[in-house]
C-alpha cells in the first residue's frame, strides 16, 4: 500500500463571504539572468513574496542555467526528452542498439533469450559519460533480438561479482506467475507493424473544469482477480462516461513488482504494468476513452523509486557516489517512511530519464497529462516528515526547500505544456506551497492544479469524532474555501487514500455494518441508512460545488461502495477479496446504491449545464451555526445546504446576486436520489430587493436580493435563475424526478417556520415523481439560464 505522511496543511485564508476574482492572464516575458529577477510577475500576486526575492531569484537562475545547458549540449528540452529513442533497446537502420547509463559498472554484457543468456559474445563498450552500448546487426533482415523476448543487463560491480538487472529503460517486464516471488525479466517490446495498436481518435479538448474519475485498472473488475486494460476499457469506461465525468485518472500504470504498493513503489518506469496486459492493450484503453470524449491522466511517481534491487532501478546502485547514480547517497537518498529511494534531481542523466519518461507516456500512449504523486516529498529536504505547515512563508522558501527538485518540476511542466499546450498536470502537495500552480514563465513551478488535501481530513474528523450537531458550518465553509485563489485546486471528499485498508470509505464510515443488511429498497430505511445516504450526497456535493476548480472521485465511491480496499499481501493470506469493485450493487434495482450513483450523475450533469466549477464567482453568504445551514453562490447557481439532522425550515431566506425568478436545478431529496420528495420542483421563487442599492452593508447577508425556500433536514438544493422572457407555461424547472420506492417513509422532522421571514414564496412539501432511476446514464434535464427546458 501507499504510506501517507502524517501532516496537514494550512494555506492563506480567503474571506468566504466575497468572491475573489482570479487575475486575468497576461503575456509575460521570461526575466533574464542579468536583471536579477526583480520583476517576476508572481510578485504582483502577493506582496509577501517580495521578502523572498533572493530565494525566487536563486531557483529561477538555476532553472534557466539548467535549461540553457540542455539547449547547448542536447539541442533543447524537446530533443533531450526523447531519451527513450536513444537509451534502452532501439532499432537504428539495420541494427539493434542498446544503451544503458551505468558509470559504476566495470564491465557489461547484454543477455537474454536471443543468446541463451550467455553474454560473452555481446560485451558492451563504455563512453566518457558512463554510457554502455552495443550494436547488434540484423540477421537476414530481421532483428537479432526478437519482439517479446526476455533480456537483462549484466554488469560487473567491481568487487568480483556480476549482477543481472532489468534494463532501466525497458518498456515491458514480466514474471513467472506460477513461482512465488519470481523475479522480473525485461521484455523487448517491438511488435511488427501489423500488431501495433494505431490510435484512431484525437485527444478531447481540455475542459474548463476537470471532473476526474480516479481508477485502478487491476481492481476494477467484479471478480477477485486482476482486471485487464481491455476489460476496463470495455466495461468501466462506459460507466464513467454515463456518470458525466470528463477525465479519467489511472493509477498503477508503471510497473511495480509489489502489487500491494498500489503502484507507488515503481520498479520499471517505462514499462506498462504487465499484470493487466500489454502496451498495446493500454493504448486501446486510452483510445477508447478518447472516443468517449474522456481525457486520460496518468498517476506518475517521480518522487521516489522502489528499493527493490532485483527488479528495479535501485539495482543500479552498487555503492557509487551520488554523481554516478540515479539516487542520493546515505540518509538523503532513502525515505524512511516509504522504504524507497530518492532521486538526485541535479544529475544530468536523472533529468534525461525522468523528462523522457513523461514524454514517452504522452507521445507513445497519448496520455493527456499527469497527476504527480508525492510532490511534498520532492519540494523539501525534510520530505514533510513530522512537519505541520502553518502557512508561514519561511516554511516554503528557505534552506529546507530542495531547489534541485523544484527546478526539475519547472523543467517538466515547461516541457509538457510546450509539447501539449492543453496538458493537465496536477500536484499532490499537502504543504500548500505558494506559486506551485503558477506558470514557470511567471516564476511559479508550473502545475495546473493542486489537490485540496485538507478537505477529506475535515470530513473524516467530523464523521469519526463529532456528533452531527457539533459540526461547525463556518469551519466546513472555511476548509472548502481556504485556498489561494490565484492557483487552482481539485477538490475531493475521498480518494483512494481514504479507502485503503486501515481506513473506510465515506459510505462505510456513515453506515458501517448496516450496509450489509439495510440497503434493500424493499424495506424501510433505518435511521442509520437514511442519514448515511443523505450525508453521502451532501458531503460530495458541497465539496464539489465549493471546494475547488475541479472535482475528483475514486472508483466506486460515487455509489457508496462498501468496505475498504485491501490488496493481496501476506497479512491477508494474499486475498483478492477486497481488491475489486462490486458494480452490480449500483445496477440492482432494489438496492439503494443506485440512489447515490444517480445523484453523482446529476452533480456532474449540473456542472455540464451551468459550468459552476470553472466560475470564479464564489460567495458564501450564510453560515448559520444554530440552524446548521450553509448558503452560497457559485457561478449562476444558488446552493442551500441544511445539515441539521431533524429541522425543516419553511420560508428560509436566501440571499442572491441577481433579481428575478429562481427554480430548483438539483435536489438531493428527490425520490430518485433516495430522498423523501419534500421539495416541490414546480414552485417559482421570486426575489425581493434588500437594502439600499449600492450599499452592501444594508443588504441581506451582503446580498442585494433574496428569495425564500423550503429546506428539509439533511438536504441540499441548487437553484437557477430563470429568464422571464423565455418562460413557458407549467414549466417544472429541474423536472419532477424520481419514483416512489416501496417502503417509502418520511423522516421524523421538526417543521420550523422562520418567524422573521414568513413562508410566502417557500417551496411546499410535494413528493417528486418520474422515470426509472435504475438506468445507467440518465439524461438529466436542467432548466437553462437562457430559457426553461421542458
Amino acid at each position: 500500500m501507499r504510506f501517507r505522511l502524517n501532516f496537514s496543511a494550512f494555506t492563506r485564508s480567503a474571506k468566504s463571504k466575497f468572491s475573489v476574482p482570479v487575475s486575468a492572464p497576461r503575456d509575460y516575458t521570461m526575466a533574464t539572468a542579468e536583471d536579477g529577477f526583480g520583476d517576476l510577475p508572481i510578485y504582483n500576486l502577493d506582496p509577501k513574496f517580495a521578502g523572498f526575492k533572493d530565494h525566487f531569484s536563486y531557483r529561477m537562475k538555476k532553472y534557466l542555467e539548467q535549461k540553457h545547458s540542455i539547449e547547448k549540449y542536447e539541442g533543447g528540452l524537446e530533443e533531450f526528452s526523447k531519451g527513450y529513442l536513444k537509451f534502452g533497446i532501439n532499432t537504428e537502420n539495420d541494427a539493434t542498439v542498446y544503451r544503458e547509463w551505468a558509470p559504476a559498472a566495470k564491465d557489461a554484457q547484454l543477455i537474454g533469450d536471443f543468446n541463451n543468456w550467455n553474454g560473452s559474445g555481446h560485451r558492451m563498450t563504455k563512453d566518457n559519460f558512463g554510457v554502455w552500448s552495443i550494436r547488434i546487426s540484423h540477421v537476414n533482415g530481421k532483428p537479432a533480438i526478437p519482439h517479446n523476448s526476455k533480456v537483462k543487463f549484466r554488469f560487473h560491480r567491481g568487487d568480483g561479482l556480476w549482477v543481472d538487472r532489468v534494463p532501466a529503460w525497458i518498456r515491458y517486464a514480466t514474471f513467472d506467475a506460477s513461482k512465488f516471488g519470481a523475479p522480473y525479466d525485461g521484455v523487448h517490446w517491438d511488435p511488427p507493424t501489423g500488431e501495433r495498436y494505431v490510435f484512431k481518435h484525437p485527444r478531447p479538448r481540455k475542459p474548463d473544469a476537470p471532473r476526474i474519475y480516479e481508477a485502478h485498472v487491476g481492481m476494477s473488475g467484479e471478480k477477485p482477480e486482476v482486471s485487464t486494460y481491455r476489460e476496463f476499457a470495455d466495461n468501466v469506461l462506459p460507466r464513467i462516461k454515463a456518470n458525466n465525468y470528463n477525465t479519467v485518472q489511472l493509477m498503477a500504470i508503471m510497473e511495480h513488482s509489489y502489487y500491494a504498493s498500489f503502484g507507488y513503489h515503481v520498479t520499471n518506469f517505462f514499462a506498462v504494468s504487465s499484470r493487466s496486459g500489454t502496451p498495446e492493450d493500454l493504448k486501446y484503453l486510452v483510445d477508447k476513452a478518447h472516443s468517449l470524449g474522456l481525457r486520460v491522466l496518468m498517476d506518475v511517481v517521480h518522487s521516489h523509486a522502489s528499493s527493490n534491487m532485483t527488479d528495479g532501478l535501485n539495482g543500479y546502485d552498487v555503492g557509487q557516489n551520488t554523481q554516478e547514480s540515479y539516487f542520493h547517497t546515505g540518509e538523503r537518498g532513502y525515505h524512511k517512511l516509504w522504504d524507497s529511494r530518492l532521486f538526485n534531481y541535479a544529475n544530468w542523466e536523472v533529468l534525461r530519464y525522468l523528462l523522457s519518461n513523461l514524454r514517452y507516456w504522452m507521445d507513445e500512449f497519448m496520455f493527456d497529462g499527469f497527476r504527480f504523486d508525492g510532490v511534498t516529498s520532492m519540494l523539501y529536504n525534510h520530505h514533510g516528515i513530522n512537519m505541520s505547515f502553518a502557512g508561514n512563508y519561511k516554511e516554503y522558501f528557505g534552506l529546507d526547500t530542495d531547489v534541485d527538485a523544484v527546478v526539475y518540476m519547472m523543467l517538466a511542466n515547461h516541457l509538457m505544456h510546450k509539447i501539449l499546450p492543453e496538458a493537465t498536470v496536477v500536484a499532490e502537495d499537502v504543504s500548500g506551497m505558494p506559486v506551485l500552480c503558477r506558470s514557470v514563465d511567471e516564476g511559479g513551478v508550473g502545475f495546473d492544479y493542486r489537490l485540496a488535501m485538507a478537505i477529506p481530513d475535515r470530513w473524516i474528523d467530523y464523521l469519526k469524532n463529532k456528533d452531527d450537531l457539533e459540526w461547525s458550518m463556518s469551519a466546513i465553509a472555511h476548509t472548502l474555501t481556504n485556498r489561494r485563489y490565484t492557483e487552482k485546486c481539485i477538490a475531493y471528499a475521498e480518494s483512494h487514500d481514504q479507502s485503503i485498508v486501515g481506513d473506510k470509505t465515506m459510505a462505510f464510515l456513515l453506515m458501517d455494518k448496516e450496509m450489509y443488511t439495510g440497503m434493500s429498497d424493499l424495506q424501510p430505511a433505518s435511521p442509520t441508512i437514511d442519514r448515511g445516504i443523505a450525508l453521502q450526497k451532501m458531503i460530495h456535493f458541497i465539496t464539489m460545488a465549493l471546494g475547488g476548480d475541479g472535482y475528483l472521485n475514486f472508483m466506486g465511491n460515487e455509489f457508496g461502495h462498501p468496505e475498504w480496499i485491501d490488496f493481496p499481501r501476506e497479512g491477508n493470506n494474499w486475498s483478492y477479496d477486497k481488491c475489486r469493485r462490486q458494480w452490480s450493487l449500483s445496477d440492482i434495482d432494489h438496492l439503494r446504491y443506485k440512489y447515490m450513483n444517480a445523484f453523482d450523475q446529476a452533480m456532474n450533469a449540473l456542472d455540464d449545464k451551468f459550468s459552476f466549477l470553472s466560475s470564479s464567482k464564489q460567495i458564501v453568504s450564510d453560515m448559520n451555526e444554530e440552524k446548521k445551514i450553509i448558503v452560497f453562490e457559485r457561478g449562476d447557481l444558488v446552493f442551500v445546504f441544511n445539515f441539521h439532522p431533524s429541522k425543516t425550515y419553511d420560508g428560509y431566506k436566501v440571499g442572491c446576486d441577481l433579481p428575478g425568478k429562481y427554480k430548483v436545478a438539483l435536489d438531493s431529496d428527490a425520490l430518485m436520489f433516495g430522498g423523501h420528495g419534500r421539495v416541490a420542483h414546480d414552485n417559482d421563487h421570486f426575489t425581493s430587493p434588500e437594502g439600499v442599492p449600492g450599499v452592501p452593508e444594508t443588504n441581506f447577508n451582503n446580498r442585494p436580493n433574496s428569495f425564500k425556500v423550503l429546506s428539509p433536514p439533511r438536504t441540499c438544493v441548487a437553484y437557477y435563475r430563470v429568464e422571464e422572457k423565455a418562460e413557458k407555461p407549467k414549466d417544472e424547472g429541474a423536472a419532477s424526478w424520481g419514483k416512489a420506492a416501496p417502503g417509502y417513509i418520511d423522516v421524523e422532522a421538526t417543521r420550523v417556520k422562520d418567524a422573521a421571514d414568513g413562508d410566502a414564496t417557500s417551496g411546499s412539501k410535494k413528493a417528486s415523481t418520474g422515470g426509472d432511476s435504475s438506468k445507467k446514464g440518465i439524461n438529466f434535464v436542467f432548466g437553462s439560464p437562457d430559457k426553461d427546458n421542458k
